[in-house]
């Protein structure tokens, strides 16, 4: 079984006794959030069954209709996620066994958890009230204030700066004052990219397209003349496709002599 501290112990062993569940079954779930960064686990374990928690998100188990257990298994990973950042669960690890000294300040003694992402590394320490980042090879120490720290991961996008789980909800390091070290600006940001080739032209702009004149067809000269009531039933056609803009006055003028002229 992983190696606790006497408060991890102590953690530990109370816990089981209240989810009634073997010391074992505990440790592999602390482990997990441990390496979850404290705030998600992926488990496997007898008593629980296989399934994965997020803290405030999703929780899936093997019996995903089994509501009880998605509590137990919640209720379970938040009191073990909260021990994590408030407490020394783990005993650290010896001076030198990586071929050197830690690479935070040594005065604030062994962090409650640590880890790292990309090229960052950070390590949290209650007790001192300190959040200690490295990136390449430069640290930067923060003010943690009153937060309990549960968790940190890097922001996604155009900076390095990181976000963290704490009873206030999900802070960002730029948020923090800063103690000592560069700090974590934000990157320069990219320019936002091209609009993507739509492979259609653009379409030229609309004209009024004149409409077609309408030609007043005349009835073919019978050789004999037409009626009186032809011709002004055709004067009366003619007025109205005058008075409706269709012909113009010159026309229905030329038109109307020519009908009279078959009178």
């Amino acid at each position: 079984m992983q190696t606790l501290t006497p408060v991890g112990q102590n953690i530990v062993d109370d816990i089981s006794h209240r989810y009634n569940l073997s010391p074992d079954s505990t440790v592999h779930m602390l482990v997990a959030i441990n390496n979850g960064g404290g705030t998600m686990a992926q488990f496997s374990i007898p008593e629980l069954g296989s399934g994965q928690w997020m803290r405030g998100g999703m929780i899936m188990v093997g019996d995903m209709f089994n509501h009880g257990l998605k509590n137990t298994v919640n209720n379970l990973c938040c009191e073990l996620s909260d021990a994590l950042a408030n407490n020394q669960i783990f005993p650290p690890a010896p001076q030198g066994q990586s071929g050197g000294a830690n690479w935070w300040p040594g005065d604030f003694g062994s962090p409650s958890s640590s880890g790292s992402q990309n090229n960052i590394r950070y390590a949290f320490f209650p007790s001192a009230r300190r959040l200690a980042v490295e990136r390449d090879g430069v640290v930067t120490v923060f003010d943690t204030q009153d937060h309990n720290i549960s968790g940190v991961s890097q922001q996604q996008g155009g900076n390095t700066s990181l976000t963290f789980s704490s009873q206030y909800g999900t802070i960002s390091t730029l948020s923090l004052p800063l103690v000592s070290g560069p700090g974590l600006e934000e990157e320069n940001q990219s320019p936002p990219p091209a609009p993507a080739p739509t492979n259609f032209a653009e379409a030229p702009p609309v004209q009024d397209q004149p409409q077609p004149q309408q030609q007043v067809s005349e009835p073919a000269s019978s050789g004999s003349g037409q009626s009186s009531d032809e011709i002004m039933d055709l004067l009366a056609k003619l007025g109205q496709l005058r008075d409706s803009g269709v012909l113009t006055d010159d026309e229905f003028n030329a038109k109307k002599a020519d009908l009279l002229g078959r009178l």
